[in-house]
């Protein structure tokens, strides 16, 4: 491969180290996808003939029909998928393959294949997010108006409904989505060819082989588009954040599973034993999922550290892009499975969700809120009211609803009967009727806008 500039091969430590094809043989669709629109370009303009041309293309049917059949031979002294394809390709066709690499180099080739496989995965990923969120839609549909605590500081803060808190995930997941859309967008983009590093001296056509691929247009700077990986720290900054998503839902998961709070029932199929307790019932699922996000964060961090202060344009450092990416893809797609079938599936114990919600002095807020707009009293003195009335119901461990009216006077004499309409859960629940709060009636528009969104009506 390297022609007549070295005397003697590699190094045995050289040849594996040099070596990528166990892991970039997954560019092999991509990397034949861009010699087709690459050859078929080299023939319009004139610069491979047409029978040259004809006979590549068959080649590559070729390939590709032995690598759907036998996967990709993982040859060290081939070093790339680019170099196995045009190895074999010169098996099949003799020297016409050699013709196929004119006009460019690996640098503008593997970056147009990375790039290709990054778009394909964000296809991926959005419509694994997709079905996610269409769970989250029609699970929050079932439980729009189902009580539960609100927590903050996992202590109970205010009543909310079930369908609000699987909402809330819907908005997290929408954002994920919009970013890796963004991702996409700026990564369509095609350096084939860019060559090495400063262009090419042939008359080729860069838009058309960006066609031909899909891309929205070809790059512009030849050097900044073989040394650009951008578009893989977007993927993975992307598929980071909605890691962190995941795992925040994962763990919502695991502890409405344990015990002390029993607020869902995890189904088999996302659950596991153990192998000396019998009782035991693991949300391994979810756990894996929660753990999973360290090492997708891990990977960002990788490819981050590789790409820091390299010069222009290639350096071989940058061999070391695809492992990350490939693996937080692989683990973002089993996560985002993972979760969307829990979320299908796992029974809600609403009983349980709306006991707990009773229990914390949920409605305390709400107490300060009626002292304020019925009473007329400041918030803060409302405040300090409702804290006292809080003690008194803990003194007595009673619910506030279930404290009696000459009980709440001696605290202030401002109360009257008319406070208990605001103190229990469901009038809690109701009265927060601004846009995006947890009245059922606000938390069913917002699942009517996002089955729109989806296209879940038909």
């Amino acid at each position: 491969m390297w022609g007549g500039r070295f005397a003697e091969g590699p190094a045995a430590v050289m040849r594996e180290i040099n070596a990528s094809i166990p892991f970039d043989k997954r560019l092999w669709q991509q990397d034949l996808a861009g010699s087709r629109a690459h050859v078929r370009m080299l023939a319009k303009q004139g610069i491979v003939t047409g029978p040259d041309s004809s006979a590549i293309l068959a080649g590559l049917d070729r390939i590709e029909g032995e690598y759907i059949a036998n996967g990709v031979n993982e040859d060290l002294a081939l070093e790339d998928i680019h170099m196995a394809t045009e190895h074999r390709l010169a098996e099949l066709i003799g020297p016409a393959a050699g013709r196929l690499h004119t006009a460019r180099s690996r640098n503008d080739q593997v970056a147009t294949d990375f790039r290709l496989w990054v778009r394909d995965a964000i296809d991926a990923v959005d419509a694994g997010l997709a079905s996610l969120q269409k769970a989250l839609v029609a699970r929050a549909g079932d439980h729009a108006d189902a009580v539960m605590p609100g927590f903050t500081h996992l202590q109970v803060a205010q009543p909310v409904t079930l369908g609000h808190h699987l909402m809330a995930y819907y908005e997290m997941i929408r954002r994920d989505r919009s970013r890796f859309q963004d991702a996409r967008a700026r990564l369509n983009e095609c350096p084939l060819g860019s060559a090495a590093l400063a262009g090419t001296g042939f008359p080729i056509d860069r838009h058309a082989t960006a066609a031909e691929l899909g891309f929205a247009r070809p790059t512009d700077n030849s050097l900044d588009s073989v040394s650009d990986r951008d578009f893989a720290l977007d993927y993975l900054m992307a598929a980071t954040q909605c890691s962190l998503h995941l795992s925040r839902l994962a763990e919502e998961f695991v502890i409405w599973a344990s015990q002390p709070y029993g607020f869902v029932s995890l189904p088999d199929a996302y659950s596991t034993g153990s192998s000396i307790m019998p009782q035991k019932r693991n949300p391994d699922a979810a756990e894996l999922v929660r753990g999973h996000s360290g090492r997708i964060a891990g990977a960002m961090i990788s490819l981050t550290m590789t790409m820091k202060g390299l010069p222009l344009a290639y350096s071989k450092d940058m061999q070391d892009d695809k492992p990350p990416v490939f693996e937080a893809h692989d683990l973002l797609a089993l996560s985002i499975a993972a979760m969307t079938g829990m979320v299908e599936t796992t029974s809600f114990v609403t009983a349980k969700m709306r006991a707990a919600a009773e229990a914390g002095f949920s409605t305390a807020t709400d107490l300060a809120d009626w002292l304020v707009r019925v009473a007329g009293i400041p918030f803060r003195e409302a405040h300090h009211i409702t804290g006292t009335v809080v003690r008194l119901a803990e003194r007595h461990n009673s619910a506030l609803v279930d404290l009696p009216l000459e009980k709440l006077r001696e605290i202030d004499e401002r109360i009257d009967g008319r406070v208990f309409e605001a103190l229990s859960i469901d009038a809690s629940v109701a009265s927060r009727s601004s846009h995006g709060g947890t009245a059922p009636q606000q938390v069913r528009a917002r699942i009517a806008d996002a089955r729109k969104a989806l296209g879940m009506d038909g």
